[in-house]
């Protein structure tokens, strides 16, 4: 039996006994994460709207994705790191049918944080009718929550119509959500009395969320250091350690860079938060790289046909296979930590320069700030940024 088959068997023998057939787990990485009951979740859902006017907003969340990772992904509950899930929504988009009020579930709850990315940057605007009350319903009820004590389970729903729009109100939803234990935060893109008036404020607070106005239009403003070309150079020595195997480790590994470029168009910034979240534990490709699944199941690996192997290991003995793969990891190690050190010096650089700066009302100041603050009160420790230090030079 191949590894990717005796892993989709364990998995889906394992999410039988779990869940009831119309909710069994399709995403690999994330039910393997699942075993691990004890690692405490982060479950967010980010519901867009996708109308005319909004490719402001969606350009920002394309910029903050990953600091949105970074910030989550730092914490800490019972000693633990997070396991991240991340869901991704659309609504108000004409190019969906009326029949699903204009919403589309774009990627259900996953660890697969590149498949986030890929979803996210594919995601266009046109004209529709905005139902929040029907988005909110539909997440509620489509998304595999956690009843997990220890996890955090939050919707974000970004947009700019009145919340009232539609048949299902967000009342009925709302309710829904507190009976789940599921955080509703609202952002209102426009001004804050209009986001009060047209109910964003009270669906929040309605579901123990925070309410927040952005300017969708407003540019993220990156602040270069001096440690920003170094880590861009070791975030390309660190894909050279990753080897597809399987029948799409191949595809999977560019779309790893993909998503690298994605991020890079957006802003300087937005390229560095991604490498950053590259070196945490919560981004794990073992469905197709095959030193991340090594991580997980040896002999499994060792035991993997010649066709399934990586263009490297093909025709290689279990031992070279094996030492190769093991020297990948140390190097992988070595290069992730790298980036942690180095990455943690580049935010608190950051973090003091912008201290000096005009505050802004873009994502990364107000959404990506409230959501670690709710972390932190559901029990996530978070360190505080450090005070910045005379910036050492670079080593090359």
């Amino acid at each position: 039996m191949t590894f990717s088959r005796l892993l989709l068997s364990s998995v889906f023998a394992c999410s039988a006994l779990a869940f009831p057939a119309s909710a069994q787990i399709t995403d690999v990485s994330g039910a393997l994460h699942r075993k691990h009951i004890q690692q405490p979740r982060i479950q967010i859902a980010l519901l867009l709207d996708t109308s005319n006017s909004m490719d402001g907003l969606i350009g920002q969340a394309k910029s903050q994705l990953w600091t949105l990772v970074n910030e989550l992904g730092e914490g800490k509950k019972h000693g633990q790191t997070p396991i991240i899930e991340l869901a991704l929504y659309e609504y108000g988009n004409s190019n969906i049918s009326v029949s699903k009020g204009y919403i589309r579930q774009v990627l259900s709850l996953t660890t697969d944080l590149d498949d986030v990315s890929e979803k996210l940057f594919a995601l266009s605007t046109d004209g529709g009718q905005e139902y929040a009350g029907e988005v909110l319903t539909k997440s509620l009820d489509e998304l595999e929550w956690s009843n997990g004590k220890d996890d955090m389970k939050l919707i974000i729903i970004a947009g700019n119509e009145p919340f009232t729009q539609g048949t299902v109100t967000w009342q009925s939803a709302c309710e829904r959500a507190k009976q789940g234990g599921v955080i509703i935060d609202t952002i209102h893109c426009g001004d804050t009395d209009v986001g009060i008036r047209t109910g964003w404020k009270e669906a929040a607070d309605c579901a123990g969320g925070i309410y927040m106005t952005i300017n969708q239009d407003e540019k993220y403003v990156h602040v270069p250091s001096p440690w920003d070309d170094t880590l861009i150079d070791l975030n390309k020595k660190l894909n050279d350690t990753y080897f597809g195997y399987g029948a799409s480790g191949a595809h999977l590994k560019e779309r790893q860079a993909v998503q690298d470029s994605n991020a890079a168009s957006m802003n300087k910034g937005a390229q560095i938060s991604r490498l950053r979240a590259k070196s945490q534990p919560g981004y794990s490709n073992e469905s197709w790289d095959i030193i991340d699944a090594y991580k997980k199941d040896q002999s499994s690996v060792l035991s993997l046909s010649d066709e399934e192997m990586p263009e490297k290991l093909k025709g290689k003995t279990a031992g070279e296979r094996k030492t190769f793969i093991e020297t990948k990891q140390v190097e992988r190690s070595d290069i992730q930590k790298q980036i942690t050190e180095l990455g943690q010096k580049q935010k608190n650089y950051v973090a003091e320069k912008r201290k000096e700066m005009s505050e802004t009302k873009t994502l990364d100041n107000i959404m990506v700030t409230a959501v670690r603050k709710q972390a932190s009160e559901t029990g996530f420790k978070y360190q505080e940024p450090e005070e910045l230090e005379e910036p050492e030079e670079p080593k090359p």
